[in-house]
């Protein structure tokens, strides 16, 4: 008996140095990030990322506050880059995936097991006076070199992982700064017409004097009102999309309500268009395009991990048999493999280089995509900088003038109130076509640059 208790012990201290150095021998590299290199749009703004160690809330740090006055576009741009929750969202997936490196390193655990035989059956084997105990453990043996395929499929996917990130970032910071200029035009727009209802006031002022004085007809005081009433309700309905463009600003940092009181820029700093040309070589910062390279290793990295599970692997096991008739003891082993005669993971290995095939067609897509785009934008903005140069140097001088000259005609009687009218209109109506040239203008700037990954003036660029 005390030989027994011997056997058992060693038994049991050898099945803990098998399950020790089992866990013992899987410390795969994990210390590190594969965020993805970022664009120089935006390189210098700091965004968030999220804390290794996982908490029940996962709410961006709040280290920029909204400003309560005037809001300027770079402090948009840090706002949103780091309190946005949809951004956030996407950094969670960097450490996922860094989790899936983890997890793909680790060798299988070894199986215990207890076995009872020859107990509760007939003759000499009623009861358990027959029974044979086996203590075992087992051991699954990876073989093709399967471990490391699956650490370098779930590489790849980590830093695909970060490609998204970083196509996410210059996507709201895209959002941001289109946000910001369809404010900063609406600002100027309303400006504008809290200006024309000023003019128009005036206007309604001196027809009814001329009115009173009987200088000139009741009914182009009728037709003042109609055009003050015309203003005015132009002017509400720009503060009603003022206030709604405020709001879809402000929820790029997450507030649903703004606190800023209004935006600061220059809607007319314009700069030359540069070549078409030029913008296409730069288009090697887009993340669209930069990504494929890690897609590519990616999908070849699936490839090495399907064909490394079409070799079998080997199960070793081995135990200690006590039997209880005889009272003696014994040792066993065994070694099990299976046998690939039929399942060879064949279709999983067809679908992965299927799938490394389809990426050269996706990515030559991408690009094409990419750069029309990109085209479409440079068309854009060529066509917004012609318009606002000729707004600029022509129509609105002329405009203005026809203005002054018309209002000091009918103030000496020389001309009657349509003519006033129509030349307050056409003023406006061209000082309001300026505003949205420059703001398509800007918009398709910050496209282009959506586009190249970089500030489109970049100091090649530059005289």
């Amino acid at each position: 008996m005390k030989q027994t208790t011997i056997r058992s012990v060693l038994v049991l201290a050898g099945v803990g140095l098998v399950a020790g150095f089992s866990g013992c021998a899987t410390k795969p590299a994990t210390e590190f990030e594969a965020w993805a290199e970022p664009r120089p749009l935006g390189k210098e703004l700091v965004t968030f990322r999220p804390p290794r160690a996982a908490t029940n809330t996962s709410t961006p740090p709040r280290t920029i506050e909204e400003p309560t006055g005037g809001l300027t576009l770079r402090q948009a741009l840090a706002l949103a880059l780091v309190r946005n929750p949809d951004l956030a969202a996407f950094s969670w997936d960097v450490r996922i995936g860094e989790t899936r490196i983890l997890q793909a390193g680790l060798r299988p655990n070894p199986e215990a097991g207890v076995e009872v035989e020859d107990v509760l059956g007939t003759g000499d084997f009623q009861g358990v006076r027959e029974a044979q105990t086996t203590l075992a453990l087992s051991q699954l043996i990876e073989l093709g070199g399967k471990r490391t395929a699956r650490v370098n499929a779930a590489r790849f996917s980590r830093d695909l992982a970060g490609w998204d990130y970083e196509k996410r970032r210059i996507e709201l910071f895209t959002q941001t700064a289109e946000a910001f200029v369809e404010v900063l035009n609406l600002q100027q727009r309303l400006a504008l017409a809290e200006e024309t209802v000023g003019l128009a006031e005036k206007a309604v002022e001196a027809v009814n004097k001329r009115v009173e004085a009987a200088r000139t007809f009741a009914v182009e005081g009728t037709k003042a009102q109609v055009a003050l009433a015309s203003v005015q309700i132009e002017r509400d309905q720009t503060q009603r999309a003022l206030e709604a463009a405020r709001q879809r600003l402000a929820s790029n940092w997450g507030n649903s309500q703004p606190r800023f009181e209004r935006v600061e820029g220059n809607l007319e700093s314009t700069k030359s268009v540069p070549d078409l040309e030029r913008l296409l070589e730069r288009l090697r910062q887009n993340p669209d395009i930069a990504r494929w390279a890690t897609e590519i290793s990616q999908r070849e990295a699936n490839v090495k991990l399907e064909k490394s599970r079409r070799v079998p692997d080997v199960t070793v096991g081995g135990g200690y048999r006590r039997l209880s008739g005889p009272e003696d003891n014994a040792f066993v082993a065994g070694v099990s493999i299976p046998l690939p005669f039929f399942n060879k993971n064949q279709g999983n290995i067809k679908e992965a280089e299927y799938q490394l095939a389809k990426a050269g067609d996706e990515q030559r897509a991408t690009e094409l995509r990419v750069k029309t785009s990109l085209g479409q934008a440079w068309q854009r903005l060529a066509a917004a900088a012609a318009e606002v140069a000729a707004l600029k140097g022509q129509v609105l001088p002329g405009a203005q003038q026809s203005f002054d000259t018309v209002s000091q005609y009918y103030t000496e009687g020389r001309l009657g109130y349509l003519e006033v009218l129509d030349a307050q209109r056409t003023l406006f109506a061209s000082r309001s076509q300026y505003f949205r040239a420059l703001s398509d203008y800007h918009q398709a700037v910050i496209a282009i640059e959506r586009l190249i990954g970089e500030p489109l003036v970049s100091p090649a660029d530059q005289p």
